[in-house]
């Protein structure tokens, strides 16, 4: 079984559109219980703080699943031996 990263890559990349959506494009609206701009902050910092990570671990990961190239040896082929009628 492979080990995944805990945030993958797709998905920090939604968080931080997400996040700059809310914060930069919407400027009009209120949600009595949530303010817009501070939820925008927070989803990209969280989105790139999980981009970060995702990119070490897949970096961490590819180093450690290169194998030492093994230099193999000439083959040769020697043909069958024919017959003679």
């Amino acid at each position: 079984m492979t080990p995944v990263a805990p945030i993958g890559i797709g998905t920090s990349l939604v968080l931080i559109t997400l996040g700059a959506i809310l914060k930069y494009a919407i400027t009009e609206g209120n949600i009595w219980f949530l303010d817009i701009q501070a939820t925008g902050t927070i989803l990209l910092i969280v989105g790139i703080l999980g981009l970060v990570i995702a990119l070490v671990y897949t970096l961490i990961l590819t180093n450690r699943r290169r194998t030492p190239e093994v230099e193999r040896e000439r083959e040769y082929y020697d043909e069958p031996t024919r017959r003679r009628y």
